[in-house]
């Protein structure tokens, strides 16, 4: 699987994504319901680790696997690939922790 897809374009995993962006749909509130099911994973991972809570968080590498949410984080945090950096600091601060511990694959000593 890409580290960037869209909902709509996820198969297998398509239903189960969408009734998770419905019942975290007050964290999307920035989009029009026609335009959930084009969420990238970055936007949909961003989203929920700077606002979901721990439940949803739980939930979202419950469905996506922790390998695919780590790597959607790193590369979102990495400043070779000149993307934006939009998670708060305690929010990438915690989480670089964890995927750093749990899968440091995908984390090169740079990335602190």
């Amino acid at each position: 699987m890409h580290s960037n897809w869209n909902v709509s374009e996820q198969s297998g995993m398509n239903k189960q994504i969408k009734s998770f962006i419905n019942s975290q749909s007050d964290l999307f509130w920035f989009l029009p319901e026609s335009d959930k099911a084009n969420i990238s994973s970055a936007v949909l991972v961003e989203t929920i680790l700077n606002y979901g809570s721990l439940d949803a968080v739980t939930e979202l590498i419950r469905i996506l696997g922790l390998d695919v949410v780590a790597r959607i984080f790193a590369d979102s945090i990495s400043t070779e690939s000149r993307r934006r950096n939009n998670y708060h600091a305690l929010t990438r601060n915690y989480f670089l922790h964890v995927f750093k511990k749990y899968t440091p694959q995908y984390f090169n000593q740079s990335a602190a």
